[in-house]
């Protein structure tokens, strides 16, 4: 149960209230943003909370448990500080979001009723919808070490120490022909094998996505055409000339680390580990019979 603070149950007691509520996220990059409902900006704890970005929530509420609490917040992408390309491109996923209950006519009279992180963003052409997400949901999230096949490190990463700067594995750019946002033809990559990009990444160092990624899908030769293919749209268009740098992918498989990257000893997965074949298996005789439904005679 919350407790008001003092000065906040005195405003509350006399009926006659000037409470509006005040959105903030704190993005990885270290930007922070402020919304609010109230028709006039309002400031405190150093953020500006905006009140023409067109930002509202739905109703917030708790529940006992473990269970994620969920709420959505919605707005009409009016702010100049709130892009829909920043949106596409990722920079704030898993932003953290705090939500706070103000008297605008004194914000030091605030609670903070709920924090939380940026979950699912879905964008329409004049607004959007995005998801926050209540704190029980790290309790969703693997931490440490997983035991699987594949490795659970990310290509170039500290655990993986493959330096992906070094020419064999990046490769400079440029668009030689279009279809859409997802697919298109390249050059600067002919020295390069089918697929060796497939599941890396590539950065825009020019054009409207300027500095915004995205995966790879696809990497082949097709009639003597280098053809790109991203897992997802840019959210800007691309043009022709725009140039990018592109490094090499990996499928996590062990045969890759060893063969492709020469990094053998840095994987990170388990590859000999025993299946479930091996786990439900019948102990065999020396001769190599089954022994599950053998009967011993003297």
């Amino acid at each position: 149960m919350k407790t008001l603070p003092s000065g906040l149950q005195a405003h509350l007691d006399t009926g006659a209230t000037t409470m509006c509520w005040c959105w903030r996220l704190m993005r990885d990059d270290g930007l922070v943003l402020g919304f609010t409902n109230h028709d006039q900006n309002l400031t405190f704890d150093g953020a500006l909370f905006e009140a023409t970005a067109g930002f509202h929530g739905t109703e917030v509420s708790s529940s006992l448990g473990l269970s994620v609490d969920n709420l959505d917040v919605s707005g009409a992408l009016q702010s100049a500080r709130l892009d829909e390309g920043d949106l596409g491109a990722g920079l704030f996923d898993d932003a953290e979001v705090e939500i706070y209950i103000v008297n605008w006519s004194d914000v030091n009279q605030r609670l903070l009723i709920r924090q939380g992180n940026l979950g699912e963003v879905k964008r329409g052409q004049l607004a959007f919808e995005a998801e926050i997400r209540g704190l029980a949901h790290k309790l969703n999230q693997p931490f440490g070490r997983l035991f699987q096949y594949p490795c659970d490190a990310d290509v170039g990463d500290q655990r993986c120490t493959v330096d992906l700067i070094a020419s064999q594995f990046q490769a400079n750019g440029q668009v030689s022909g279009l279809e859409d946002r997802r697919r298109f033809f390249v050059t600067g990559l002919e020295t390069y094998a089918a697929n060796w990009f497939e599941r890396g990444k590539l950065t825009w160092t020019s054009g409207a996505n300027l500095s915004r990624a995205m995966e790879v899908k696809v990497h082949r030769i097709n009639q003597g055409l280098y053809v790109i293919e991203l897992w997802q749209p840019m959210t800007s268009d691309i043009a022709l000339n725009d140039t990018f740098v592109i490094t090499a992918g990996c499928d996590k498989q062990f045969s890759t680390c060893r063969e492709k990257f020469n990094n053998g000893v840095n994987f990170r997965g388990f590859p000999t580990m025993p299946g479930n074949d091996f786990a439900i298996s019948y102990p065999n005789k020396a001769d190599g019979t089954n022994d599950g439904n053998s009967q011993s005679s003297n």
